[in-house]
């Protein structure tokens, strides 16, 4: 080696060594798996679609529209029934010591990946036990007609009606692709479970081990088709209690924590050593009520629910005053918000009158779930609950406070247990049809996304007819009035949009905090 060589060997050597870091991000939960289709929740977005995984398309939040990924180009029929994907060439599937790919990313994949989630005569539609959440409340099986290989490269997906949602719906962490050669071993050897606990996918990082209530562990892709992490490696520490997650940022031992408490958030912005990074969130906190149990099933028990709880009060205490009120399903800066809608207002006098008009003079006795840890869309569990049962109790309503692990929450509560519910939603791209389908549908009552649990026709079409309809204006008046039938019937008790927050060592550069709950490391480093 020459001496000018040498030179530059020295200059380059501190650069690569920092890029070579770990980071370690400190996460508030578990996630229920790595199969992500089976699932519905932030954390396992988060832990397996989000870094991972690839999706046909993406949805830039930045320029709001949705830009190529594995595809790197697409066109649609003039009657919108059909649409035809070119993958990029040479994208490799992750290699692992428990699978080798022998071939690249091609049609067979992304046909797979469907058919397992639309067909139920596919070999693998059954594996998951709880069925294809997301798949089913966006009425995939009722709207794709067919998924064809065109040729190695090509695949064409064929609607049996239009829908102007559907590129964008393919954004979302369920329509990730999975390898067909991978799933074809897990077949044969009868060991389909390992699809869920070993993943692999095209992701800008690969799967190396997971401990429950400890951490997940993954390596940067060296052979990523896009730009290649500049990680040395990724660890999501898991830390349910925010507080702690905030120590343990101090402390060194994490250089981001998600989904600190508003309290910490302040205490951050005075550190030198630290930054807050924040956007306003596309999500909405609420109680979900259970539509189907009595009395939660009266529209004037819902009415009182909502009129006897002290919102204000929630706000301050549980957000520190870092989220604005909800009154309807998703932020008003999203175009179709129904900004001539009245919220009900704090009002525990008439929330006992329309009580007593239901039958319910005396109150009753109801339960609430509640997470154990706080996010983002519920910074203090505990302390929002307990506001809900001391603002219910002056009106008569005896309210029980049920904390349940998350991954057991989800579950239960997907299978329609709950009575009174603390929930919150993020959607994924902007769309007011990523809150409306998944959470007021009746397909949405079947998948179990539909917390509120409830079906009615006439809403269920003004979602519908909004989806197909490529008319934005017409979209729009559908949107309307389902936001007006949604709060006449007081499904939710709408409580929060929060901003979004993470919380970082003054060395990570290239992160930032998405609107939607999605996480993205693939250009973050540490100085």
């Amino acid at each position: 080696m020459n001496k000018q060589m040498m030179l530059l060997a020295l200059c380059l050597a501190p650069t690569l060594a920092l890029a070579a870091r770990p980071l370690t991000v400190c996460t508030d939960a578990n996630p229920e798996g790595f199969d992500v289709v089976q699932y519905n929740s932030l954390v396992t977005t988060n832990a397996s679609a989000d870094v991972l995984m690839n999706r046909l398309v993406e949805y830039d939040a930045i320029g709001r529209k949705v830009v190529p990924g594995l595809a790197a180009s697409w066109q649609v029929s003039d009657d919108g029934l059909s649409y035809t994907f070119k993958l990029r060439p040479n994208v490799a599937f992750h290699a692992t010591d428990y699978f080798k790919p022998g071939r690249k990313l091609n049609a067979d994949d992304v046909v797979f990946t469907f058919e397992r989630m639309l067909n139920p005569g596919h070999a693998w539609y059954k594996t998951a036990p709880n069925g294809y959440p997301h798949a089913q409340a966006m009425q995939f099986p009722k709207l794709i007609k067919a998924v064809q290989k065109v040729d190695a490269s090509t695949v064409r997906f064929e609607l049996n009606y239009p829908e102007a949602t559907f590129l964008s719906s393919l954004t979302m962490g369920f329509a990730s692709i999975y390898s067909a050669e991978y799933a074809g071993q897990l077949l044969a050897a009868g060991r389909q479970a390992d699809l869920n606990s070993k993943p692999i996918g095209t992701g800008p990082f690969v799967f190396r081990g997971f401990q429950k209530d400890a951490v997940v562990r993954y390596a940067p892709n060296a052979g990523y088709w896009g730009a290649k992490p500049r990680v040395g490696a990724l660890i999501y520490a898991i830390t349910p209690d925010a507080a702690v997650r905030a120590q343990k940022l101090r402390a060194g031992e994490c250089q981001l924590a998600l989904s600190p408490k508003p309290q910490d958030v302040q205490t951050a912005k005075a550190d030198p050593k630290l930054q807050v990074l924040q956007t306003p969130a596309f999500m909405t906190a609420f109680v979900a009520f259970n539509s189907q149990k009595k009395p939660l099933n009266s529209p004037l028990v819902r009415q009182a629910l909502n009129l006897a709880f002290d919102k204000n009060s929630y706000l301050k205490t549980v957000f520190d005053n870092t989220a604005i009120a909800a009154d309807l399903p998703y932020p008003p800066n999203t175009w179709s918000y129904n900004k001539g809608e009245k919220p009900y207002a704090y009002d525990p006098a008439r929330a006992k009158k329309l009580l007593a008009q239901a039958g319910y003079p005396d109150g009753f006795e109801t339960t609430v779930w509640v997470r154990p840890s706080g996010s983002t869309l519920n910074p203090n569990p505990k302390a929002g609950a307990e506001l809900l049962q001391s603002d219910l109790a002056k009106i008569g309503v005896k309210v029980q406070i049920k904390v349940i692990e998350w991954g057991e929450l989800i579950k239960r509560a997907k299978a329609g247990e709950h009575e009174l519910l603390f929930m919150g939603w993020a959607g994924d791209n902007g769309d007011p049809d990523n809150f409306l389908t998944p959470q007021f549908s009746c397909s949405a009552v079947q998948s179990g996304t539909n917390f509120a649990r409830y079906c009615d026709a006439k809403l269920d079409k003004l979602i519908s007819d909004g989806k197909k309809s490529s008319d934005f204006a017409q979209r729009a008046k559908l949107y309307l009035a389902a936001q007006k039938l949604i709060q006449e019937q007081a499904l939710w008790l709408p409580l929060a949009h929060p901003t979004a927050y993470a919380l970082a060592s003054k060395s990570l550069s290239g992160y930032a905090v998405s609107p939607f709950g999605r996480v993205d490391f693939g250009r973050a480093h540490l100085n």
